[in-house]
């Protein structure tokens, strides 16, 4: 190689490394100042934190490592999550000190926004204070986070106006803010958060009108402003929310017409525009929303007729127009909505005739057209056999009822202020779930046909105001409310139901004649056999007796029904030690329980009963009678008593054991919270429903259990529910009516008990309803049994109320189960007994219940379930 060609070469790769050495020195600054502004940006955010004042004074020397923190690699802060979580985001964080919020358990005292430097959090994705017990207002300073796509705020005590700087989130897609105190206008710079699919400002003060920019948010598919003061029009820019699936304008003060630009929502699933001052004619265009389900415009001022093209909506299966001034007659289209459940006309001006086409509704349950102007009921009406609610009351309904044996599904049917004559149709004794049934203020005479004993639900009854004559059938004393005046009836008026005749002689009273008959005819022979009979008593007796005394020297009367194996009370005082407290597993009002592994090495339970009568022969053998009836009690969710022991010391009930005891011990152990899954709990409340059910409604006599708590009901390996200590009130009580000054325990005891002193099924109705809240609550509802009745209480979101050491359920199923066990519970905890459902009702609702939930559980308050509405929310069956 030549010289030059050396000296070129040489030239080359030393200008290489040079440039590869300035190079690496660019990078490497350049990584040292990103590494610092990093590095400087993290110290910042850490900062921010601490000066905040959210975490009390942290010791960690990561700000990434604090509660609720999520942090990307750089260590910049992406996720502030401190709240429950009506959607998936994220990680939930659990809290379990019960000494914190019960929401966000960093806060052991209000906190405000404005106390954070958010622009100190430029990284911030997402921001969940839901149920923070935040107070002050929303900074502007919340515009600054750009990147922020989630920003939860809901159910705090936040105020003032929301900040137009919420418009400079752009990259938003959900944005809740439903649940607070906030005022002052929907900000017109909504319309720039053009990537927003939820929006949720429900239950605030909001005032003004909704912005005509809302239109702009084209990917918008939930949107819910309800339970505001809004006021003005609906913008007709709302028709371009094209993507739009849930629309919730109701209760607000919105005025004006419904835009026909609506119907251009070709995807909305549900509608509630009810509770507003709306007026003007139903526009037509309603008829091609082909998807819709739910469809809510009650409450209203609307003043036209039924749109026939409101027989186009195939899918709806909820329709209420009721409480506007709708007029003319009900279209005849009206019968092709097949899939209807739920349909309510109230409170209009509708009249002439009930189409015919309405039995074609096949799946219709509720059925509301009171205070109208109707004037018949077609026949037709008898092929709704799903039918369970019918009320037509406050029309002008001429003739006679027609007959409508066919609605055998039927509980409820009120026919009253009508100009109805002629009898009380036959028929309706074979609507044999009837409970209530309504004809007051007609023209019906005739007699009251004694066949109504037959409708073994019917709890309330009205005939008041009619024609009716004849004489009171004695056998109505079975009807808890009963009203009969104002007619021209004789007799004696049937008293409380607890005073009327053996059930069976009262409704076999038609055959007294043959009976009669029979006697005569067979007297000399009955004679001679009950005189054969009671000397083989007395013998028997005798016998028994002198066996009876023995035993009772020796101070060891054992009595085990149904169990394979003989105890006597020695293996009872070895298998406990004497009753020792080292084997005593809990303690109430009536005994100890002890566990007891017997020589055979089955465990068994002993409640030993507190009272000392068993030294009295007569409580003896009226003890051990009542314990032989109650014995023979059979059902799946009640623990099995096996028997009894009375000494001479103590006497005590055996029992089947649970292994994993209580449901109010194991709803206090965060562990075994978390084990009870959702599922889990619903099948625990509907297995206490079977069993109260069963007591009430399939023994005879009925039992009361007097003590349903949760404390009383067991769980075993499974997690299965069992219902406990079913008779040990009444035992203790044998020489006591229904009167009694024990009736349950504190906390799930009837209110009306306070002032009656009288203990019926409708006790145990309210102490059940009582457990199935303290199930989902994960603890005892406390005040909120007192205030339920209260409007600020029903406002209150389900979400809130429930377990908040469970994740809320998404699984569409789950929540229904849980909207049902909690509309069941609500229904249970009226104050009037007579407003109740039975056991039979609450457990006939949990068997046939098959319906799944689109509506997320944070969207659904205690007043929907107070007024029952959410039985009428599936989405499909």
């Amino acid at each position: 190689m030549s010289k030059n060609g050396t000296t070129c070469s040489f030239l080359y790769y030393s200008s290489a490394i040079v440039i590869a050495a300035v190079c690496m020195a660019v990078i490497n600054t350049s990584l040292l100042t990103s590494a610092s502004a990093k590095s400087s940006l993290s110290m910042i955010e850490a900062k921010a934190l601490l000066n905040s004042n959210w975490w009390g004074n942290f010791s960690s020397t990561n700000h990434c490592e604090l509660m609720g923190i999520t942090c990307n690699w750089a260590g910049s802060v992406t996720h502030l999550q401190l709240g429950r979580k009506c959607h998936s985001i994220g990680q939930e964080v659990s809290f379990n000190s019960s000494a914190m919020s019960p929401y966000c358990s960093f806060l052991f005292h209000p906190r405000k926004l404005e106390s954070m430097n958010w622009t100190s959090l430029p990284n911030l994705e997402q921001l969940n204070l839901l149920s923070c017990n935040l107070t002050g207002s929303i900074p502007e300073e919340i515009g600054t986070l750009s990147k922020l796509t989630d920003l939860y705020l809901s159910r705090n005590n936040l105020e003032g106006l929301i900040p137009s700087s919420i418009g400079q989130l752009t990259n938003l897609t959900h944005l809740d803010l439903s649940s607070n105190r906030l005022s002052g206008p929907i900000p017109s710079s909504i319309g720039q958060l053009t990537n927003l699919t939820y929006l949720n400002l429900f239950s605030n003060q909001l005032n003004g009108s909704i912005p005509p920019e809302i239109g702009k948010l084209e990917n918008l598919d939930h949107i819910c402003i309800a339970g505001n003061i809004l006021s003005g029009p609906i913008p007709s820019s709302i028709g371009q929310l094209t993507n739009l699936l849930s629309l919730d304008l109701s209760s607000n003060r919105l005025n004006g017409s419904i835009p026909s630009e609506i119907g251009k929502l070709k995807n909305l699933i549900q509608m509630f525009i009810g509770g507003n001052i709306l007026s003007d004619p139903i526009p037509s265009s309603i008829g091609q929303l082909t998807n819709l389900i739910h469809l809510d415009l009650s409450s209203n001022r609307l003043n036209s007729s039924i749109p026939p093209e409101i027989g186009k909506l195939e899918n709806l299966i909820t329709m209420h127009l009721g409480v506007n001034s709708l007029h003319g007659i009900i279209p005849v289209e009206i019968g092709d909505l097949t899939q209807l459940i739920y349909l309510n006309l109230t409170d209009n001006l509708l009249k002439g005739k009930i189409p015919s086409s309405i039995g074609q509704l096949k799946n219709l349950e509720v059925l509301d057209m009171s205070a109208n102007q109707i004037n018949n009921i077609p026949t037709e009406l008898g092929h709704l056999s799903n039918l369970r609610n019918l009320s037509l009351s406050w029309n002008q309904l001429l003739g006679q009822i027609s007959p409508i044996k066919i609605l055998y599904q039927l509980q409820y049917l009120d026919l009253s202020h009508n100009l109805l004559s002629g009898l009380i149709p036959k028929e309706l004794e074979q609507i044999k779930f009837l409970e209530n049934m309504n004809l007051s203020d007609n023209y019906l005479n005739g007699t009251i046909p004694t066949g109504l004993t037959n409708l073994f639900y019917l709890r309330h009854l009205d005939l008041s105001h009619n024609n009716l004559s004849g004489e009171v059938p004695s056998s109505l004393c079975y009807i808890e409310d009963l009203d009969l005046s104002y007619n021209r009836l004789k007799g004696q008026i049937p008293q409380h139901r607890y005073d009327c005749p053996p059930l069976y002689e009262a409704r076999n009273c038609s055959k007294k004649k043959i009976v009669k008959f029979t006697l005569i005819i067979s007297l000399p022979i009955i004679v001679f056999l009950a005189f054969l009979a009671f000397a083989c008593f007395r013998c028997h007796k005798a016998q028994k007796n002198k066996i009876e005394a023995r035993a009772m020297k020796n101070g060891d009367i054992c009595s085990i029904w149904n169990y394979d194996g003989r105890i006597a009370y020695k293996d009872i005082v070895k298998a406990t030690d004497d009753f020792d407290i080292r084997h005593c597993i809990g303690t109430g009002g009536y005994g100890s329980v002890y566990r007891a592994q017997l020589p055979s090495g089955k465990v068994i339970a002993l409640k030993k009963l507190h009272h000392l009568e068993a030294e009295e022969p007569a409580f003896d053998k009226s003890f051990r009678n009542e314990v032989q009836m109650l014995t023979n009690v059979r059902h799946r969710n009640i623990i099995k008593l096996y028997g009894f022991c009375l000494h001479n010391r103590c006497m005590f009930l055996v029992y089947e054991y649970m292994e994993r005891g209580s449901l109010f011990c194991f709803l206090r152990a965060d562990a075994d919270a978390v084990e009870l899954g959702w599922t889990l709990r619903v099948n625990i409340v509907k297995a206490i429903a079977y069993a109260l059910s069963y007591l009430h409604h399939d023994c005879t006599p009925p039992i009361v259990h007097r003590d349903i708590s949760s404390n009383n009901i067991l769980l075993n390996s499974k997690l299965e529910a069992f219902v406990s200590d079913f008779g040990t009130a009444r035992l203790l009580h044998l020489d006591s009516s229904n009167q009694t000054v024990i009736a349950g325990t504190y906390g799930y005891i009837a209110p009306e008990f306070a002032y009656t002193m009288v203990v019926t099924e409708k006790c145990d109705v309210y102490s059940f309803g009582v457990v199935a809240l303290e199930t989902i609550m994960g603890r005892h509802p406390g005040e909120l049994l007192s205030s339920l009745e209260s409007p600020s209480t029903r406002n209150i979101m389900l979400a809130d109320v429930l377990d908040l050491r469970l994740p809320l359920p998404t699984n569409p199923m789950v929540v229904g189960n849980i909207v049902l066990v909690a509309r069941m519970a609500i229904a249970c905890l009226h104050s009037k007994p007579r407003s109740r459902p039975t056991m039979l009702r609450v457990s006939q609702e949990f068997q046939s219940y098959r319906k799944t939930f689109a509506t997320p559980l944070c969207a659904i308050s205690l007043l929907q379930l107070w007024n029952a509405e959410m039985d009428f929310y599936p989405i499909n069956e």
